[in-house]
């Protein structure tokens, strides 16, 4: 079949059936999807045809034509739709397409486990929906949906809305990238009067058929009409105190009629109808699921979560299977493994006569999954060799949401669960030893946000009758960590408290996503409802905030801003708002006022688990370091060096800044008096930082910033007093002499190299008190390694005036002592002008460190201090996908130290090149420095030296895997 012009013209108006044989003029299927070569396909991929299969590879490269010239008009690169169930075909390579729910189930289905038969569609349709499709499902789409869901009713021997024998749907995302309970679901969809009655005839289950009514129209109602969930909850509430039922499931089909009644009243109340055509609510309820991901609360968790360069969410349409078919019926979710500690056991909930959205909305406190066992044995044995199946078949914890309808269990989906710190690293740890991963595997299994969490404090005195008696309540220890904060009942409230750097506990009956700012902003979380799977328990999890959910002893009111707990005496006790407690997410346990804090140590399987990452990775990690205390920190996290020693915040202690100012202010006599003790000073603490780092290199940064930052302000009367008396100067010349070192743009003027150029004897200060202090700690049997390090270069000329300057006294000393040291000069490259130039530098200098913070201020020409007024908009409008002070800006400023590198070692081949800006820490831009720009190390705080040691092994293996 050729297709003509003529064909074209009429394909792009819709009409492309009528150039289709006419026994095949319906929407045809892929059995995967992935790949764009489409006789690469064909070749590949049977193609099923309804319940045909299509042998004539003619007429199937003709039909292929004909779809790709219908996708490519929508915008599509791909099939539109994928279908799954019986067996189908999918990989988990079309996560992008399919998002990870539609390929897990596609794959599930494929390894023979039982999966309700469904179709997703695909991502790039919710791009165009949300995008030049303004909102609207095409009429080409359309058609895929209905001859797809043609398919699922053959499978399942049932019909959409056919009262008599009818098919009920799930309508769920899933993106490439979890985001648990952001997105929406609606259940049981296809209800209406005619078909709630034919459902009740059919199962024999009147209480059955109208518990699925009342609860669609709820979901409905909230996910597609967005009637707010509370006017439905505070309806079913009245029917049950009405007569006198205190759990959902103990309404009768009779209560459950009067409850939809309820509910429809909702929609009459808000204006709106429900609509009684099934094919309506499908299209309704896709649109609502493509519209979701560009709501508020799954924005702001992508935000968070830092997840971009996504197309959309995919859509899943699936067969309803019931939980809530009564007593041999249910629905749960379970990990395969412990996702607080990482312990090799099920660990996971369940309900009895009940639906998915109870058990992970926390509505009711569900069952754990050990008792499965008791209830339905068969069904538990069945579900413990899927879980295993599964893992072995993603060598990974799962995170598994299964249905039993009548006694016959459904997988409804798995994926990589998310997990705690501690039990990510347990997990790598044990999957190595089971033999299912190898080493380098195990590394991209934590997450550098995971050793942030296992660095965070833990409570000290657990174990002390101090504690227990602090202990005011128990719940279940659904995330864990310890966190310590005062009471608050609503988001806005701990927002604002983190505003004003006030920590919080989130208080709630249960946690939703519309919590979601709440959440990230607190300390921890406390929940009266729901369990160790509910909504607040996998967030707080991910995200490494302590979390106590179920606690039953707790009656909260939101309104008021207090919370009622019957203790274990059986006394109660009133806790209000601004009150401070502490959480336990370990144990569960809630304590009265603030209980003592201390970080964790790298032992067990964090530090095997710290070996294999030191055994991959290719760069060195340095930490910056401005004191001992901060050296002994950095030494005991793994540091291999100090990569920035700021000598200016050694001067900022009470008797030091004295001296500074007389430097700055004072005659030439008490200048040459403040050198003297300022140089004592800086001799101290450089020997203590050398002991400290004995055998490895510590980079010293001479002074850098502007000397007006050392001055008092002049409003400031009682030290301007002070100080007056100790210059020996009026308070009109000292307050003259205070505003002429201002400078209208301080962080461009006399500062770094260009205060030592003018100031030499700065740079002769500090560079005798390094060399002496090197000489001292040899002569202590230490082996000091220093770097000096000229801040602010922008001309070689700058640089070799400076480092002629710092041999010259260094040159003095060894002749003074009688005695010589290896030091190195290198310098700082925060100018663009330096990059340009680097060629020129790296042949006077030793080593080059990349000022980062300084380097992307200058390269934007954005002032670090004022980001905060226009960056957020930046962010919102896509006009930046990051703050570039947090990940740098590789289009950019990744450039210039590219180009640095190559200029500085085309000159000097052996020339070592760092990094010790805020960057250095963070995992996305030691990524770039290791494989992009092969730096030779990275500096960041010493807090963060293990998150980069992992990210720079994780690079590592992403670059021999690519």
């Amino acid at each position: 079949m050729k297709i003509t012009s003529t064909a074209l013209s009429l394909l792009f108006l819709g009409n492309a059936q009528a150039f289709l044989p006419s026994h095949r003029r319906s929407t045809f299927h892929f059995l995967t999807t992935s790949g764009n070569n489409l006789g690469d396909t064909f070749s590949k991929t049977r193609l099923h045809y309804r319940n045909e299969t299509v042998t004539d590879a003619q007429e199937i490269q003709d039909e292929i034509s004909v779809k790709t010239i219908i996708f490519s008009e929508l915008g599509l690169d791909h099939n539109a739709i994928s279908l799954f169930g019986k067996g189908r075909m999918g990989t988990t390579g079309d996560k992008t397409l399919l998002g990870g729910k539609g390929a897990n189930l596609a794959e599930m289905s494929r390894i023979g486990l039982s999966v309700p038969p469904g179709f997703t569609i695909t991502t790039e349709c919710c791009k165009q929906f949300c995008g030049v499709w303004n909102n609207e499902i095409p009429a080409e789409l359309w058609e895929e949906v209905l001859e797809s869901l043609k398919t699922v009713e053959e499978d399942m021997g049932r019909t959409f809305g056919d009262p008599e024998n009818p098919l009920l749907l799930s309508v769920r995302s899933g993106a490439a990238v979890s985001m648990p309970g952001m997105m929406d679901t609606v259940l049981n969809l296809g209800m209406n009067d005619a078909v709630v009655e034919g459902l009740a005839k059919k199962s024999n289950n009147s209480r059955f058929a109208w518990d699925s009514y009342r609860r669609f129209l709820e979901m409905f109602g909230n996910v597609v009409l967005e009637i707010p969930r509370r006017l439905f909850e505070e309806e079913i509430e009245n029917v049950k105190a009405q007569f006198d039922v205190s759990e959902d499931s103990d309404l009768t089909a009779f209560q459950l009629k009067i409850v939809v009644g309820r509910f429809k009243g909702v929609y009459t109340k808000m204006n709106l109808s429900f609509p009684v055509d099934v094919t309506e609510q499908l299209e309704l309820a896709i649109g609502a699921v493509f519209k979701g991901w560009i709501g508020h609360r799954a924005v702001k968790y992508r935000d968070v979560e830092n997840i971009r360069n996504l197309l959309g969410t995919a859509v899943n349409v699936q067969a309803m299977v019931f939980g809530n078919m009564g007593e041999t019926s249910g629905t749960g979710v379970c990990f395969t493994r412990n996702p607080n500690n990482g312990d090799n056991k099920l660990f996971g909930e369940f309900l009895v006569n009940a639906q998915g959205e109870d058990v992970v909305a926390g509505i009711r406190t569900p069952r754990p999954i050990s008792e499965l066992e008791s209830v339905m044995p068969d069904v538990f044995k069945e579900f413990k060799r899927n879980a295993a199946i599964l893992e072995e078949f993603y060598a990974d914890m799962q995170d598994i949401e299964f249905s039993i309808q009548e006694g016959t269990l459904f997988m409804l989906q798995t994926r990589n669960g998310k997990r705690s710190g501690e039990a990510a690293v347990k997990i790598a740890v044990d999957l190595v030893e089971e033999g299912l991963i190898n080493e380098r595997d195990a590394l991209l299994k934590v997450l550098p946000e995971h050793l942030d969490q296992m660095l965070h404090p833990r409570f000290t005195v657990v174990e002390s009758s101090e504690y227990q008696k602090a202990v005011i309540s128990r719940g279940l220890p659904a995330s864990p960590g310890a966190a310590v904060g005062r009471l608050a009942f609503t988001n806005e409230k701990v927002v604002d408290n983190k505003e004003n750097g006030i920590p919080s506990i989130l208080v709630r009956d249960e946690t939703s996503p519309d919590d979601i700012e709440g959440m990230y902003s607190a300390e921890g979380i406390l929940t009266a409802r729901g369990g160790m799977t509910s909504h607040a328990a996998v967030v707080a999890r991910g995200w490494g905030r302590p979390c106590v959910c179920g606690c039953t002893s707790l009656v909260i009111d939101e309104e008021n801003g207090t919370m009622l707990i019957t203790l274990e005496d059986g006394s109660q006790k009133t806790f209000k708002d601004g009150d401070t407690i502490s959480l336990n997410g370990n144990t569960g346990e809630i304590l009265q006022g603030a209980q003592e804090v201390a970080p964790p140590a790298i032992a067990g399987n964090l530090k095997t688990f710290m070996k294999w990452v030191d055994n991959v990775r290719d760069i060195e990690v340095y930490a910056n370091a401005d004191t001992p205390v901060d050296a002994k920190e950095a030494r005991k996290n793994g540091a291999q060096g100090i990569g920035l020693c700021r000598t200016e915040h050694m001067f900022f202690l009470p008797e030091r800044i004295m001296q500074v100012r007389r430097l700055i202010l004072g005659n030439e006599e008490q200048t040459k008096e403040a050198l003297r003790e300022l140089v004592n000073f800086q001799r101290q603490d450089f020997e203590g930082i050398f002991k400290e780092m004995d055998g490895l290199p510590v980079t010293i940064r001479l002074l850098d910033p502007p000397l007006h930052e050392f001055l008092p302000s002049v409003e400031d009367i009682s030290i301007m007093s002070s100080l007056s008396d100790q210059l020996g100067i009026t308070k009109r010349e000292l307050e003259h002499k205070v505003k002429s070192s201002e400078e209208i743009n301080p962080m461009l003027g006399l500062r770094g190299c260009r205060l030592g150029i003018t100031r030499p004897e700065i740079v002769e200060m500090q560079a005798r008190a390094i060399i002496e202090a090197t000489l001292n700690a040899i002569n202590a049997g230490i082996d000091a390694k220093p770097d000096i390090m000229v801040p602010l270069v922008g001309k070689v000329e700058e640089f070799r005036s400076q480092a002629a300057l710092i041999r010259s006294v260094a040159q003095t000393v060894f002749e003074e002592r009688g005695q010589t040291c290896e030091f190195q000069v290198g310098t700082m490259i925060e100018i663009p002008r330096a990059s340009l130039t680097a060629h020129e530098i790296a042949e006077e200098a030793d080593f080059f460190s990349f000022g980062s913070n300084d380097l992307t201020q200058l390269t934007f020409g954005y002032s670090r201090d004022d980001v905060g007024t226009f960056v957020p908009s930046y962010l919102t409008q896509g006009i930046l996908t990051d703050d570039p002070f947090v990940t740098l800006d590789v289009e950019g400023v990744g450039q210039l130290i590219q180009m640095t590198v190559e200029k500085g070692r085309e000159v000097n081949p052996n020339l070592k090149i760092g990094v010790c800006g805020e960057h250095g820490g963070d995992p996305r831009s030691v990524r770039f420095f290791c494989n992009d720009a092969d730096l030779s190390y990275v500096s960041c705080s010493p807090f963060r030296v293990p998150i980069a040691r992992l990210a720079a092994a994780q690079a590592c293996v992403e670059k021999n895997n690519a």
